[in-house]
């Protein structure tokens, strides 16, 4: 195979079909992949815009014919599962074929994949991703890959529909690793706008006005400007699951614990999003964060108040 055999319409793989998995496979169908995809609850296979994209019944069946996997799923079980489960695709994999893992798992599990797929002539990159579902249904995800430079180079087509940005940090795990930093950072930043909005909202400042007036000065950040106005109507829609999110903090701190360093703000942070799981927002938007601290009762009753000064 050259490494030109993954541009489109090359027959691609696309294995996990969920808030960013489902986005990712659209636009590798309106690049001109011929797409064949797979799910586990199999209901995002029909979605209007897979049309000619056929659904697999298992995951060997999806990549009958494919020259690449495309996987995005939820944790180290799902892809291990995926590829080595019952019907799994690696057994089915043709030799010279290339997995592109976009899920956000251990760096060692990464590696263990990379090295059982070898064995079989397939070649591994793993490639977490980051940029919410924004990014993933406008095509613009910052792409962070460990693995073979030749083996980006060739998925570089790939790639290029699904991100906007394309990192490579050395070999396979490295990608991974990034995305650690990359949800410590998060982590952080999203408890810290939670903070501040508490307070504010205790304050009985007008929030709206104040949330615009930092968003664009030091205080700034993405999940100020994306996810405050979700914090301020106390409603969480997906973006990113808070379930999903805490896997990837315990991923980070067992990276941390390893290097014999400890992150006190992850670990507080991890622990509040425990507490919320335990209450059922799992399932919620990471910027449910704003739930572990009290709101202020008296909130609307000021909204009033302020909305009365502001016409005097």
């Amino acid at each position: 195979m050259t490494e030109s055999d993954l541009q489109a319409p090359a027959p691609i793989a696309c294995i996990g079909l969920g808030a960013l998995g489902l986005p990712m496979a659209i636009n590798l169908r309106r690049a001109g992949y011929e797409l064949h995809v797979h799910t586990r609850s199999r209901t995002p296979e029909s979605d209007p815009a897979l049309q000619g994209a056929p659904g697999a019944d298992t995951p060997a069946d999806t990549v009958q014919g494919c020259r690449a996997l495309l996987l995005c799923v939820s944790d180290d079980a799902a892809v291990e599962a995926v590829l080595w489960g019952e019907h799994g695709a690696g057994p089915a994999l043709t030799t010279g074929s290339l997995v592109i893992d976009c899920s956000t798992i251990s760096p060692a599990t990464s590696q263990a994949m990379a090295q059982r797929l070898a064995v079989r002539g397939v070649r591994y990159l793993d490639a977490p991703v980051t940029g919410g579902t924004e990014g993933a249904k406008a095509g613009t995800l910052t792409v962070l890959c460990g693995g073979s430079a030749a083996d980006l180079k060739r998925a570089l087509p790939v790639l290029e529909a699904i991100g906007g940005s394309i990192h490579h940090f050395g070999a396979v795990g490295s990608g991974q690793q990034v995305k650690a930093v990359n949800q410590v950072l998060v982590a952080g930043s999203y408890a810290a706008v939670a903070e501040a909005i508490a307070l504010g909202q205790h304050l009985q400042l007008p929030m709206e006005q104040v949330v615009n007036a930092l968003q664009h000065g030091a205080a700034g950040s993405w999940a100020l400007q994306h996810r405050s106005g979700a914090m301020l109507a106390d409603t969480y829609p997906l973006g990113f699951k808070l379930a999903l999110h805490h896997k990837d903090l315990s991923i980070a701190l067992e990276a941390a614990q390893a290097t014999g360093l400890e992150l006190p703000i992850t670990a507080a942070v991890r622990a509040q999003e425990a507490e919320l799981i335990d209450n059922g927002l799992g399932d919620a938007d990471v910027s449910a964060l704003r739930r572990a601290l009290p709101r202020n009762t008296n909130m609307k009753e000021a909204r009033s108040r302020h909305e009365k000064d502001t016409l005097k």
